[in-house]
């Protein structure tokens, strides 16, 4: 399928992928969903590479989204609210550093709105958020079983608000 002109990306790490791609898929707006690996220090790792804690990847997610029918600030409301922002490197039983919560923005009118959304929500944690917000660099797209993976096997990735 021919994306059209305008399509923006954005990227998030929400503990496990299979679970937030489906979130996303669902998402009126959003053309394309690739699941991967990004904010790490070794081109093309692995899923088993990636799990060893040893890349400095996180399991994450690249949307491709009309801004005409989706705007990145509900993206952004998207991404808060299928995960919780305050667990450091996990969601649910899913815990190590390739779970961590991260938006990886693509400009900087991604960063300030980022930035602008992380403080809004921290005001209905009591614990504090720990999301990171850094540039998007390399992301690498996760191995094809990874892809898609809740529609073959129907499951997700639990969320412990």
């Amino acid at each position: 399928m021919k994306k059209s002109a305008g399509i923006e990306k954005a990227t998030f790490a929400a503990g496990c992928f299979w679970g937030i791609q489906q979130v996303f898929d669902e998402t009126p707006g959003v053309v394309e969903t690739t699941v991967g690996y990004t904010g790490g220090n070794v081109k093309n790792p692995s899923y088993e590479q990636v799990s060893s804690e040893k890349t400095g990847h996180t399991e994450s997610i690249e949307v491709e989204f009309d801004p005409k029918k989706i705007s990145y600030e509900k993206m952004l409301e998207v991404f808060w609210k299928h995960h919780n922002p305050t667990t450091l490197n996990g969601q649910g039983p899913d815990i190590g550093t390739q779970y961590r919560s991260a938006i990886f923005y693509h400009n900087d009118r991604q960063k300030k709105l980022a930035e602008k959304s992380k403080k809004e929500m921290q005001k209905k944690f009591e614990k504090p958020i720990v999301t990171e917000i850094v540039k998007a660099g390399q992301f690498y797209p996760a191995e094809d079983y990874h892809q898609k993976y809740y529609k073959a096997h129907r499951v997700s990735c639990p969320v412990n608000f």
